[in-house]
C-alpha cells in the first residue's frame, strides 16, 4: 500500500484522507497534539511537528508515494517560510516523494476585472497573502524539478460547506457592494477540493496547475444574496465602494477588490474531477430547509 504524507491536517486534508482510506497508508502533520485523537480517528497516522520549527520536522516518515502539502504560509511577510523548512527537511532526511500536490490560493492572478481565467494566465498577485503564495509555488516547482518530482498546483478559491457558510457576516449585516461596483467572485464545496486534491495525486501532470473551481459565475453579492434567502435571513445591505472603505473590514474588503472568473475545463478534462457540488445552490437546497426545520418550534 503506498504512502500519503499530509501536510496539514485540517479540514481538507482530512476530508482527502477518507477519500485515500483504503488506497494508501496516510500520515498527518499536526502542530498541535490535541488533534492526534482525532486522526487517530479518520485512521490517519498522526505527526506532531511544526512548519515554524525545523527540529520537529525530523519525525516525517520516510518513502511516501505522495505529499499534499495543505498548510497555509504565515500571515505576514513575503515569502512562505514554511514551505521552505519543508522542502528542506525533506531533502536533509533523503524524502523524495514520486508526487507533490500544493494547495494554493486563485488569489495569485490578482484582480482580472471580471475576465474569465485560465491557467495560462499570468499571475499578478496584489495582495500579501497572495504574493507569499506565489513564493510557495516558484519554490516548490523549482525542488520538484531539480527531484524529478512530479508536481502539481491546485489554484483554490472560496471554500464552503455546510459549516463554511458566511451567515455570521449575513446575521450581523455586514454590507456587500451595490451592482455597480460588486466583483465576480469563485468557489468551490469542501468535497470537490478534496475530490481534486486525491485526483491531483494520481493524474496530475507535472509542472501543471488547475483551477479548482465551481461552474457558477457569481458576484460576492450574489453569494451573500442566495445564502441570505436560503437561511430566510434579511440580504445584506448595498453599498459603494467610497462606503464599503467606510464600513468594511481591511481583510474583507481585500476580496471585494478582485474579479475573476475561474475556467475549470482543465481540472475536468485532465484530473477527470465531476464535480458533486457544481453550484453553491446544490448544497443550500439541501442544508438550509433541514437547518430551518431544527428551528421551528415544537408543536403543542
Amino acid at each position: 500500500m503506498i504512502r500519503v504524507l499530509l501536510i496539514g491536517s485540517g479540514d481538507i486534508a482530512l476530508r482527502a484522507a477518507s477519500l485515500l482510506r483504503g488506497r494508501a497508508r496516510v500520515y498527518g502533520v499536526t502542530r498541535r497534539p490535541d488533534d492526534v485523537p482525532k486522526l487517530r480517528a479518520q485512521g490517519v497516522v498522526p505527526i506532531v511537528a511544526d512548519l515554524d520549527d525545523a527540529r520537529t520536522l525530523r519525525r516525517l516518515p520516510t518513502a511516501p508515494f505522495a505529499v499534499l502539502h495543505c498548510a497555509p504560509p504565515p500571515s505576514d511577510g513575503r515569502d512562505d517560510p514554511r514551505t521552505r523548512r519543508l522542502l528542506a527537511a525533506l531533502a536533509r532526511a533523503q524524502i523524495i516523494p514520486q508526487r507533490l500536490v500544493y494547495i494554493s490560493t486563485s488569489g495569485v492572478y490578482g484582480d482580472c476585472a471580471g475576465a474569465r481565467v485560465p491557467e495560462t494566465r499570468a499571475r499578478r498577485a496584489q495582495t500579501p497573502r497572495a504574493r507569499r503564495r506565489v513564493a510557495a509555488e516558484d519554490r516548490l516547482r523549482a525542488w520538484a524539478a531539480r527531484r524529478g518530482v512530479r508536481m502539481t498546483i491546485l489554484r483554490a478559491p472560496g471554500i464552503y460547506a455546510e459549516t463554511r457558510l458566511p451567515l455570521d457576516r449575513i446575521r450581523q449585516g455586514t454590507p456587500v457592494l451595490a451592482p455597480e461596483d460588486d466583483v465576480f467572485t469563485n468557489h468551490i464545496h469542501a468535497d470537490d477540493l478534496a475530490r481534486a486534491a486525491v485526483a491531483a495525486i494520481f493524474r496530475g501532470l507535472p509542472n501543471r496547475a488547475y483551477n479548482v473551481a465551481d461552474d457558477a459565475e457569481m458576484k460576492m453579492g450574489g453569494w451573500f444574496d442566495a445564502v441570505a434567502d436560503a437561511f430566510h435571513l434579511p440580504r445584506p445591505p448595498r453599498v459603494t465602494w467610497d462606503e464599503a472603505e467606510q464600513r468594511i473590514a481591511p481583510l474583507l474588503l481585500s476580496f471585494m477588490s478582485e474579479s475573476r472568473r475561474l475556467v475549470n475545463a482543465r481540472m475536468k478534462r485532465e484530473l477527470r474531477v465531476r464535480l458533486a457540488f457544481p453550484t453553491p445552490h446544490v448544497l443550500l437546497a439541501a442544508v438550509a430547509p433541514r437547518e430551518l426545520k431544527k428551528q421551528l418550534p415544537l408543536a403543542l
